[in-house]
């Protein structure tokens, strides 16, 4: 079973970018109640699609570089990346088969 990971600015471009398989990034807060709530549901999604897909954490406070990169606004935000490039936004909370619905094409 395999949980989310935790990147940052510095570990960004390794973690994420040069992955081989697609990378679901949380952009998230301590401070952000709707990015608690997503939590579990990435954990889920993490454990289930193992090997398939591999979900990040980025500390929005901490690492101020990538989001603003990336142009995030709100959180939480999840931008899915494949190949380098970003290829889905999610903006908000949204429940897992939501979050599926958009992923799945892109494993």
């Amino acid at each position: 079973m395999t949980s989310p990971i935790t990147v940052t600015d510095a570990t960004f471009n390794e973690e994420v970018l040069k992955s081989d398989t697609p990378v679901l990034v949380d952009f998230w807060a301590d401070w952000c109640g709707p990015c608690r709530m997503i939590a579990p549901v990435l954990e889920q999604i993490a454990a289930e699609q193992d090997g398939k897909i591999k979900i990040a954490k980025l500390d929005y406070d901490a690492n101020p570089k990538t989001p603003q990169e990336y142009g995030v606004m709100g959180l939480p935000t999840l931008l899915l990346y494949k190949g380098g490039e970003v290829v889905e936004q999610i903006v908000g909370a949204k429940p897992k088969r939501a979050l599926l619905k958009v992923i799945e094409p892109h494993l």
